[in-house]
C-alpha cells in the first residue's frame, strides 16, 4: 500500500502550503507523502517559514516554491487528497485543481502578509497547521470511504487558532 499522497495548495507556495508540506512529511513519515504548490508561485520559500520549521526540528531540505502545473503533467504522482490553505476571509482566490482525489479547504491567514510581528504570525499559523495535521494523522484514511473522508477533512479545516492554542 502506498502512502496517502497529499497536495497542499495556496497562491504563492511560499509560506502556508510549505509549512503544511514539511510538517506532514515530518509527522506522517511513511504513512503520508506531502507536496505543495501554488497557482502563482513566488519562486522562493519565505525565510520565516524556513526559520519556523527549523525551530521545530523539521527538515527544510528540498522545499521550494513551485507551480501546481507539475501535478497536472504526465508522470506526476497521483494524488489522494488536495487541500487548499488560502484565506477566503481575506478575499484570496483559492486555486482549483481537477482530478480524482478528495478535496478540502483548510484556510488560514497568510503569515507573510502580516505587518506586525512576522515571526509571531508564522508561529500562530504553524501551530494551527500542526493541530490540523495531528487530527489528520489520527484518521484511518486507508480504510475511510470517500464521503466520510471528505466530511472529516472539512471538519478539520474548520478548527480555529483558539482550538489550536494559538
Amino acid at each position: 500500500m502506498h502512502p496517502c499522497r497529499v497536495l497542499f495548495i495556496c497562491t504563492g507556495n511560499s509560506a502556508r502550503s510549505i509549512l503544511s508540506e514539511a510538517t506532514l512529511n515530518h509527522l506522517g513519515a511513511g504513512r503520508f507523502a506531502a507536496f505543495s504548490a501554488g497557482s502563482r508561485p513566488t519562486g522562493r520559500v519565505h525565510p520565516q517559514a524556513i526559520e519556523e520549521l527549523k525551530a521545530r526540528g523539521i527538515a527544510t531540505e528540498g522545499l521550494a516554491s513551485k507551480s501546481w502545473d507539475r501535478f497536472t503533467e504526465a508522470g506526476a504522482p497521483p494524488l489522494d487528497i488536495v487541500i487548499t490553505v488560502c484565506d477566503n476571509a481575506a478575499s484570496e482566490t483559492c486555486p482549483v485543481l481537477f482530478g480524482d482525489f478528495v478535496r478540502s479547504h483548510w484556510g488560514l491567514p497568510d503569515p507573510a502578509a502580516q505587518d506586525t510581528d512576522i515571526a509571531a504570525a508564522f508561529r500562530r499559523a504553524h501551530r494551527l497547521i500542526e493541530r490540523r495535521i495531528t487530527a489528520l494523522l489520527q484518521l484511518p484514511v486507508e480504510t475511510m470511504g470517500r464521503d466520510e473522508l471528505q466530511q472529516t477533512l472539512d471538519r478539520i479545516g474548520s478548527l480555529t487558532g483558539e482550538e489550536a492554542g494559538a
